[in-house]
């Protein structure tokens, strides 16, 4: 493989190559076995070109996460609007399996790796965000076997995404056949 990271195509911005070089490196290696110095090399730049876009892996994390944060906040606020608990976990089950399909390697990472999951939990609003998800997945009062369907869930969702052997399923084939097996996974009925 090319030790260099090139622009692919005219919005490439150095950000956005210094974020896929660190991303695809957080993926291989983790983020506590990634080096600021390993990002620079896989660019071609040096360290301190690296120090001019962010001060730390942690900021550089944060930005990789920002956009899944963002996504999470919508999921949930529209989730929340809806006016039945069948239309609302709905809601936060298709928004969920479209983050994780959208976000593929992102929240795959955000589940393998305690270095992002330690990280993710500090920032107040993502904790949250994640405590919202999971309420409204669970509903008042659950069941031991719901507690047990949706931790399930939430794990296989976030890995399903970046299975090497689905690599090569279209978003919208991968995002429908989640649908299925999620619901077939909590008891809900099958949408036609």
């Amino acid at each position: 493989m090319d030790a260099t990271v090139r622009a692919t195509s005219p919005g490439d911005t150095p950000r956005s190559r210094l974020l896929a070089a660190a991303l695809a490196l957080y993926s291989r290696h983790g983020v506590n076995g990634t080096s600021l110095q390993m990002i620079a090399d896989r660019l071609g730049v040096t360290k301190a070109a690296v120090y001019h876009q962010f001060r730390s892996k942690d900021a550089i994390l944060l930005a990789l996460l920002e956009p899944l944060v963002n996504d999470m906040r919508d999921v949930v606020e529209r989730a929340e609007r809806e006016r039945t608990r069948t239309a609302q976990v709905e809601s936060v089950l298709t928004g969920v399996i479209d983050l994780a399909v959208r976000h593929r390697e992102v929240s795959a990472l955000m589940q393998a790796d305690p270095a992002v999951q330690a990280l993710h939990a500090s920032q107040s609003d993502s904790g949250v965000l994640s405590e919202r998800i999971g309420q409204l997945l669970l509903g008042p009062d659950p069941e031991p076997g719901r507690l047990i369907s949706v931790a399930m869930l939430g794990s296989a969702l976030m890995m399903t995404g970046k299975n090497p052997k689905l690599a090569a399923v279209e978003d919208e084939e991968l995002r429908q056949q989640m649908l299925v097996a999620a619901r077939r996974l909590l008891g809900l009925r099958s949408r036609g």
